[in-house]
């Protein structure tokens, strides 16, 4: 496993993710005893934010709605871009939405939300000082992204359009996903899966955490409040599986393969 310093990248890289919560102090606490991260504010457009930091570099985002906004708590993964304003008006032309901004955090740098023609929602990021995590490839950082939508073909068109991905669909009738990649490499995944979304969500971008131990991660997610939606189990990638935090934010957490 190694660590890598990282920026925000070529247009459409994975390059920040973040969670807006009701209680950021409760929610500091849960994260900071699962991952490990310590905290420092952030910029405050949006409300009081802090940064997440791990071995004093940044790796997540966490900020605080405001008492009466009731939206889904949800990990929003924020997608590089050269030039925020002309990806947000893309995003539009392509049947997407674009429901904050574009606007100035600071000298951080400028960023957008949208969500896709499906509705699932995303971030775009145009770095100014902040480039995005810093860290990468060791337990507590993220490591993939992965959309959960009702079918990959049209969707996938939208971000290939809007980033300028390179699709690479797996050939099968049973298993409806496609890698997005950039250069060559995947940053992303789209997996459609129908009816099986869940009611309460609907299409959703689902951020996965690396960890050392997915047993030992569940167990403390239990303990500190948090649920256990899908028990571990074997993927190519390694053991994988899904948790919810105290506040209905469900992410996925990856146990590499041992050698």
């Amino acid at each position: 496993m190694t660590e890598a310093r990282g920026s925000a990248g070529p247009n459409g890289t994975p390059c920040w993710v973040s969670l807006m919560v009701h209680g950021l102090t409760t929610t500091q606490e849960f994260y900071g005893e699962l991952f490990g991260w310590e905290f420092q504010p952030g910029p405050q457009q949006l409300g009081p934010y802090v940064r997440a930091l791990l071995d004093g570099r940044e790796v997540a985002g966490i900020g605080q709605l405001p008492p009466d906004r009731h939206l889904p708590i949800a990990w929003t993964p924020y997608l590089a871009s050269d030039d925020v304003d002309l990806t947000a008006e893309t995003v539009r032309l392509c049947g997407g939405t674009v429901g904050v901004g574009p606007l100035d955090a600071g000298d951080a740098g400028r960023l957008a939300i949208g969500s896709d023609p499906a509705g699932a929602v995303f971030g775009v990021w145009q770095a100014g000082v902040h480039r995005g995590t810093g860290i990468s490839g060791v337990p507590g950082t993220p490591a993939w992204h992965e959309l959960l939508t009702f079918e990959t073909a049209s969707v996938a068109k939208f971000y290939e359009t809007v980033f300028g991905y390179d699709e690479e669909p797996v050939v099968s009738a049973d298993f409806d996903y496609v890698t997005l990649q950039l250069a060559g490499h995947p940053v992303a995944g789209i997996h459609g899966v129908g009816t099986s979304l869940p009611r309460d969500r609907g299409p959703h971008w689902m951020t996965y955490f690396q960890v050392s131990d997915a047993d030992e991660t569940l167990s403390l997610v239990t303990s500190l409040g948090g649920h256990v939606l899908k028990r571990p189990h074997h993927t190519p990638h390694g053991r994988v599986a899904t948790v919810s935090d105290p506040e209905g934010a469900r992410f996925s957490v990856v146990e590499a393969d041992r050698p």
